[in-house]
């Protein structure tokens, strides 16, 4: 998989559910979607299933390849793979960035991560997460304090050593 989504912002959303994604964001899209030329708009794939997810999860057609991989090689009718697949292709929809860079939120999607009039677009890596500006606020604070739980001089990249009770 080619780059990864970094970044945050707060982008408009009109009275049709238009709302602007991150040039970056739009430049990860493209380059992750096999069919996409130069001159043309990528697509994606917005996940909103599971009732705690207060947010949308915006994957690249790369991204969603990666984990339809692996729901295939779970067993047919198993537990996992049926509430996989429920998620990620029942509670799932394939989108095309309009000619001027937006996506249109349904607003079965809108009612779903609580968006109105703003939407907050997260970066995570291989993929993208689209809040409502009170729920990323209140998701930060939780996300923030995790730092309580290290003393003052903690660094992050620490995290990325080998858990060794893994």
């Amino acid at each position: 998989m080619a780059g990864k989504f970094r970044g945050e912002s707060t982008h408009k959303v009109d009275a049709k559910g238009r709302v602007s994604i991150p040039a970056a964001f739009r430049r990860v899209l493209a380059e992750n979607d096999p069919d996409w030329h130069e001159g043309e708009a990528p697509s994606l794939i917005l996940v909103y299933g599971g009732a705690s997810r207060k947010f949308l999860e915006g994957y690249s057609i790369a991204a969603m390849a990666d984990v339809d991989e692996k729901i295939d090689r779970l067993p047919r009718g198993s537990r996992n793979r049926r509430i996989l697949e429920r998620t990620f292709y029942g509670q799932a929809t394939h989108i095309q960035v309009d000619e001027t860079g937006r996506l249109v939120l349904a607003p079965k999607l809108r009612a779903k991560a609580g968006i109105t009039d703003e939407a907050v677009f997260i970066a995570s890596g291989d993929t993208f997460q689209i809040w409502s500006p009170e729920a990323y606020a209140e998701d930060m604070e939780k996300f923030e304090s995790f730092h309580d739980e290290f003393d003052e001089n903690f660094d992050v990249l620490s995290l990325l050593e080998p858990d060794p009770g893994v």
